[in-house]
């Protein structure tokens, strides 16, 4: 038999591992804005055409590189940066390994000028899938101005697969935004196809977050400050208000390199337990400086992920810092003596102050026990109920106030709309149904019991009924009173934007009002007051992080979070007459055992199986 392992040619080699670097227009603005920072630039220039697929340019006022240093930056592990194996535990550059200009230069034509600031005359080089062909002496200003053109215009497979310029160009806003906001003390400016979108000043975090992130951001940012002998943590958490559905705005920086950590922001998520809700995302940009030797940078080629020594400590140190944040400046659940509107209506506001029923109460029991020093604490429990229905009495109408406005009314116990009126005798000729825990509905049927998960029902039975009004194009809207106005960071922006008409055809009217601005004029007639943002900010996080396939396209994800959001109408199946239309309703669906996203709405109980449970 023939031999038949080869060894692959440097090209093929260098293609293959510029894959594992190189992903996508955006991956080259990392390296690229990276190589710039190490370079000790001041001022960097981002410059992209066509989301990156054209041209993706940076410029740095950096210190440059030498002729020979020009051409060596090419070559695949060629590196300054370390000179040993234990330089690997004790860096704190961005990039160290060698493998960014080389993987480029394998799927890309790519030219650079390079001048030192002592030199007098700088370099030009051209390569084109990683073959060199041009170097010379060229006028350049100092610093770096590198051209990446037509990425993956020698891997055709590759360049296919690269999705649409709006959502290629938000990857290159990620990138941006990430290195931005980790050095903010260099000035940054982007173009894209010649419109300039950021122009950063050099200045400090707070103004970088609020240039990158929006004006919204900056009265609701706590800052973070704990310095330890293991380590250091700054940067802003946000204020509970601020935490929005959407995921995107955390940021986790350790020796200023972004990383992604499911574990640390777990902790992050649990400093904010009871301040905010389950669906929402809390703002977090932070900085964990931590000894190099500590933590391991070399676990993913894209250098997003690490590794600690002692992960546990890290989890203990953040969430404890969060914790502290939010206490330092009152951020915690507490009583509010406020009276809001609401308050303002009682009645026991609203009913005049007579002299008459301020004698009636200071000559009450227990106006005379806690008015008394030190006596608040010891009301008798035997009389405590009887003093109780004293104080009350006097405010009841008829003692001496003026209460007609109240009289009569009652408060309905909450037990009582646990059973329907006559359960054992159905109404109508209809089933008996039960409501359990206020989450759940338990009906017979002629084989058993079934069981019912009202909120997927509601669900199941609001998305038929969107995805029925889509078809027919007749989606009603409603125009608000009051239009309200939206900031969102531009990665949202752009989003947001490209599914303008798709929530027009669910009854939404939006439309642009200045820089990253969006006003809502109209909204779906049965979305409830103020929802509106809800269902947005759930709409952009779903087609962000799902990934995009047959089973759902585009329309079925927003009229999912549609019927997510409308599904939460506790009130309609207090009373029986709504429990059996909601039964009646599923079971008029196409598919009423399993919500849209596959989950179950029903289940049966036989009566065989009832048997067996009691043996």
């Amino acid at each position: 038999m023939p031999d038949v392992i080869q060894l692959l040619s440097d090209h093929i080699a260098n293609q293959i591992a510029a894959g594992e670097v190189i992903q996508r227009p955006a991956s080259a603005v990392k390296e690229l804005l990276e190589n710039a920072v190490d370079a000790g630039a001041t001022e960097i220039q981002l410059v992209v055409r066509d989301a990156g697929k054209e041209l993706v340019q940076v410029i740095d006022n950096g210190k440059g590189m030498s002729v020979t240093d020009a051409r060596m930056s090419f070559e695949r592990h060629a590196t300054s940066k370390i000179r040993n194996i234990d330089d690997l535990f004790t860096i704190r550059t961005m990039g160290f390994r060698g493998e960014a200009l080389a993987s480029i230069a394998a799927v890309a034509q790519v030219e650079m000028k390079t001048r030192q600031h002592d030199a007098e005359v700088g370099t030009r080089i051209c390569v084109e899938a990683t073959d060199v062909k041009l170097q010379e002496p060229a006028a350049a200003a100092p610093g770096t101005n590198i051209m990446v053109k037509n990425l993956f215009y020698n891997v055709p497979a590759r360049r296919h697969f690269l999705k649409s310029n709006t959502t290629e160009f938000r990857h290159i806003l990620d990138e941006f935004t990430r290195v931005a906001l980790a050095h903010p003390k260099i000035a940054f400016r982007l173009w894209h196809n010649n419109v300039e979108q950021f122009h950063l000043e050099a200045g400090n975090l707070k103004t970088r977050i609020i240039g990158l992130l929006g004006n919204s951001f900056e009265k609701n940012m706590v800052p973070v400050e704990e310095n330890t002998e293991l380590i250091n943590i700054s940067g802003f958490i946000g204020k509970p208000e601020a935490a929005t559905r959407t995921r995107g705005m955390q940021f986790f920086f350790i020796n200023n390199r972004f990383i992604r950590s499911s574990f640390l922001n777990h902790a992050i998520m649990t400093a904010y337990e009871g301040l905010i809700e389950k669906e929402a995302f809390p703002f977090y940009v932070l900085f964990l400086d931590v000894d190099p030797s500590r933590v391991d940078v070399n676990v993913h080629p894209t250098k997003q992920e690490v590794k600690f020594d002692d992960d546990r400590m890290m989890y203990a140190y953040l969430h404890a810092t969060a914790k502290h944040a939010l206490a330092r400046y009152n951020i915690a659940p507490s009583l509010d003596f406020t009276l809001n509107s609401e308050v303002m209506q009682l009645p026991a506001i609203q009913m005049p102050h007579t002299q008459q029923t301020m004698a009636n109460a200071q000559k009450s029991y227990l106006f005379n026990t806690f008015s008394q020093k030190n006596q608040a604490h010891f009301v008798e429990h035997k009389e405590g109920l009887q003093r109780w229905k004293e104080l009350y009495e006097i405010a009841e109408p008829g003692n001496g106030t003026d209460g007609g406005a109240t009289q009569g009314t009652t408060i309905p116990s909450q037990s009582a709309t646990l059973l329907p009126e006559n359960e054992n005798v159905p109404s109508s000729g209809r089933q008996n149904n039960l409501l359990v825990q206020g989450s759940m509905l338990v009906t017979t049927v002629r084989s058993g019991l079934m069981l019912i998960h009202i909120r997927r029902a509601q669900e199941r039975i609001w998305f038929e009924r969107l995805l029925q009004q889509w078809n027919a194009g007749n989606t009603p809207s409603q125009q608000v009173l009051f239009p309200a106005s939206y900031e969102m960071p531009p990665q949202d922006c752009i989003l947001l934007t490209e599914v303008l008409p798709d929530l027009a055809r669910i009854g939404f009217d939006i439309s642009p009002f200045g820089q990253n601005t969006f006003v809502v004029q109209g909204v779906p007639t049965d979305l409830p007051a103020g929802e509106e943002k809800n269902v947005l900010d759930e709409v952009l996080d779903q087609l962000k992080h799902e990934s995009h396939d047959a089973v759902a396209s585009r329309t079925e994800r927003i009229l999912m979070q549609m019927a997510r959001r409308l599904s939460r109408n506790k009130h309609a199946i207090q009373q029986p007459e709504g429990q059996q239309a909601l039964i009646d309703e599923l079971f008029a669906c196409s598919q009423p055992e399993y919500t849209p996203d596959g989950k179950k709405v029903f289940m049966m109980l036989r009566k065989e199986e009832l048997d067996d449970m009691l043996g």
